[in-house]
């Protein structure tokens, strides 16, 4: 990362006077709203064991047991299903069953990679949170890999070096979530993590094949990787980077083909009386989005009128980077953060883990945009 002015990578150095003042005034109603909004998630037997625990009141005292969250036990229980041999759809069917999960559509199953993976890495007989020696080295060697890609990423990266220091160390303790042992069979712990290394190790029209791969990884853990990798092509389209593009629309065929393969063999172990899922469209609005970034990162840990003003203002840092990567991570985060608007009930807070590890890049980048906003607004 080169020492600059600040005018080569500010996007909003060159705006009109106009259109500086209104964004300016729509940041600064966005801040308040964020700092307004509930961040909550949704009721759940184990509400003190997720993300959001703090929300809650607090983690549980040292000498109660943290209980087991519903959603991760049925996970542990087909890791060791599987662990002793049952085939992973007989046994996800079982598990499901059991906790009253429904089995339709296919989609509420989850794909069976991390399952195999869990099973490979760690012990079949977990207990809740239990420390597995292979799944922690391989989340510190995840976590660590983040920072390596990243650090490297940020020095082609115009700007200072102070910049890039603090873009580093916000990305490592986004990385650090990834640490969180009682979450190892949480699939979008995994495909987040995968995702920040793919963003990381990727180089516009120069290396991208480990980013295809890594991303490949992410979408077969789960799904929600895929607004991530159609991006990418779309952006290797607009580039005109042919090959690149093939290769992402090359992964968007064969994850479409291997998720049409798995929803099959999830309906040959249902029976009429198996219950449907709720629908995910719930249109939670602003509150929806921050409540998914908040209480899946470390932001979880402040106070709710500091963690949602925040995740506004690293928008506001990526969408003011002129860069490659600015461009790229502002329509990532923007899309994800619209999306969860959308659609996810409450208790599908956990699907921020897909944006929150190297999310909070940005906000190395946001006293450089607002400086910049507030010049144009008000220059002669």
């Amino acid at each position: 990362m080169t020492s600059s002015s600040a005018s080569p990578h500010d996007r909003f150095s060159q705006w009109h006077k106009g259109a500086a003042r209104v964004l300016l005034l729509v940041v600064l109603l966005t801040l308040i709203a964020a700092a307004l909004v509930p961040i909550a998630a949704g009721p759940q037997q184990a509400r003190r064991a997720g993300f959001a625990e703090t929300v809650a009141g607090g983690a549980p005292a040292k000498d109660v047991k943290r209980p087991r969250d519903p959603d991760l036990a049925v996970y542990d229980g087909v890791i060791a299903r599987i662990g002793q041999g049952e085939s992973y759809y007989t046994a996800a069917a079982a598990e499901h069953r059991k906790g009253n999960y429904p089995l339709r559509p296919g989609v509420a199953v989850r794909l069976p990679t991390l399952a195999y993976l869990e099973m490979w890495l760690g012990d079949t007989g977990r207990g809740s949170g239990q420390l597995v020696l292979g799944e922690m080295a391989a989340a510190l060697a995840l976590a660590l890999g983040v920072f390596w890609a990243w650090w490297r990423r940020l020095a082609d990266e115009p700007g200072t070096a102070d910049v890039r220091r603090i873009a580093a160390t916000l990305v490592l303790v986004g990385a650090s979530l990834g640490l969180n042992r009682h979450f190892f069979v949480l699939h979008e712990l995994w495909a987040g993590m995968l995702l920040a290394l793919s963003l990381g190790l990727h180089r516009p029209g120069r290396k991208w094949l480990g980013a295809v791969l890594v991303a490949a990884l992410a979408l077969a853990i789960r799904e929600h990787a895929l607004p991530y990798v159609a991006l990418m092509g779309a952006m290797a389209l607009y580039r005109r980077d042919w090959r690149e593009a093939a290769a992402w629309g090359t992964l968007i065929g064969l994850f479409a083909a291997g998720l049409a393969w798995h929803m099959y063999l999830v309906s040959l172990q249902t029976v009429p009386n198996d219950p449907i899922g709720p629908s995910w469209l719930a249109l939670r609005g602003l509150s929806g989005w921050l409540s998914n970034v908040v209480l899946s990162s470390n932001l979880r840990f402040l106070p709710h009128f500091i963690a949602g003003p925040l995740v506004m203002l690293t928008m506001l840092g990526w969408a003011g980077w002129k860069s490659p990567l600015g461009t790229t991570a502002t329509l990532l985060y923007f899309g994800y953060g619209a999306a969860f608007m959308i659609a996810g009930r409450p208790d599908n807070y956990y699907w921020g883990a897909m944006v929150a590890p190297a999310m909070l890049a940005g906000l190395a980048f946001t006293p450089m945009a607002l400086r910049s906003l507030w010049q144009r607004s008000f220059s002669d």
